[in-house]
């Protein structure tokens, strides 16, 4: 049952219209795959804090790159970057930790070509996941054993929500996600585990565990091989919209995997007359 109704959620959203607002508008500008990479991890990494917020911030970064990020880093230093984003604040993020990240973008570049050959340089498909290959990226990208709370390493324990989220949009192509790296498999992907994907993952059964942390994210992502073992988070746009979105269409698919909603937007699995209940919002 479950299975059905996750693939009637993806035909349903699989639809670039029921991307915006979300970070991931952005890369549909860019079809060099140099600079949507580069954007992608941008964006990424701002991926937090009202919605509104993280699409002025990446905005903002992105503008000042006058359209082609990786032309803008091959040229930029950290004394102009200091300039130009000078006054940069997205939440905790301040200019330093953007130009942190810039500029270690900037040296794995010029070290590896691209960033998907900076990740796959420490990919195997020997690998359970990506999560190895995530981790020497982040070294790559920070610096081994630094720390950026903008690309947080899974060596820490982190679910990574918003680097599993980049890889998503990088790796997979389909109606949502424009895709572009070629050299690592979509089966090796990891659920970006944010609230709503939680929520519906313990109410569907997918995990028990009650910390969104990187153990939690494999566990859901074996979950979901269940029912797509080459592409297990296949249907993570969908579900997360479902946490968005308020419509008939959102509460019919929910009652179809015995979820309700309730007047005040709380949702329940229904389970022989009794419920446990959540919040979507």
């Amino acid at each position: 049952m479950i299975g059905g109704v996750l693939e009637d959620l993806y035909t349903r959203y699989n639809d670039r219209d029921f991307v915006e607002p979300d970070p991931l508008h952005f890369l549909f500008r860019y079809d060099d795959i140099r600079d949507r990479e580069i954007a992608g991890l941008i964006a990424s990494s701002l991926a937090f804090g009202s919605v509104g917020q993280i699409m002025k911030s990446v905005e903002k970064v992105l503008g000042v790159m006058c359209g082609s990020p990786g032309e803008y880093l091959s040229r930029a230093d950290r004394t102009g970057m200091r300039k130009e984003f000078e006054g940069f604040r997205h939440r905790w993020v301040d200019q330093e930790a953007l130009i942190n990240l810039l500029d270690g973008i900037k040296t794995a570049v010029r070290k590896f070509g691209t960033l998907e050959k900076c990740f796959a340089s420490g990919y195997s498909n020997k690998d359970r996941d990506i999560v190895p290959a995530l981790t020497a990226f982040v070294d790559e990208i920070i610096g081994s054993g630094k720390v950026n709370r903008l690309v947080p390493s899974p060596s820490r324990g982190s679910a990574c929500k918003r680097l599993n989220l980049f890889l998503r949009w990088m790796i997979r192509s389909d109606g949502v996600d424009p895709g572009g790296w070629n050299m690592i498999s979509s089966s090796k992907l990891v659920i970006p585990l944010d609230v709503h994907m939680h929520r519906f993952s313990i109410l569907l059964g997918l995990t028990e565990r009650n910390q969104a942390d990187l153990k939690t994210a494999r566990e859901v992502t074996e979950s979901m091989k269940i029912f797509s073992p080459v592409d297990p988070v296949k249907y993570d746009f969908a579900l997360t919209r479902l946490g968005i979105r308020r419509d008939d269409d959102r509460e019919s698919l929910l009652m179809r995997l015995g979820i309700g909603i309730d007047q005040s937007g709380k949702i329940r699995r229904v389970i022989e007359g009794q419920s446990e209940r959540g919040s979507v919002s």
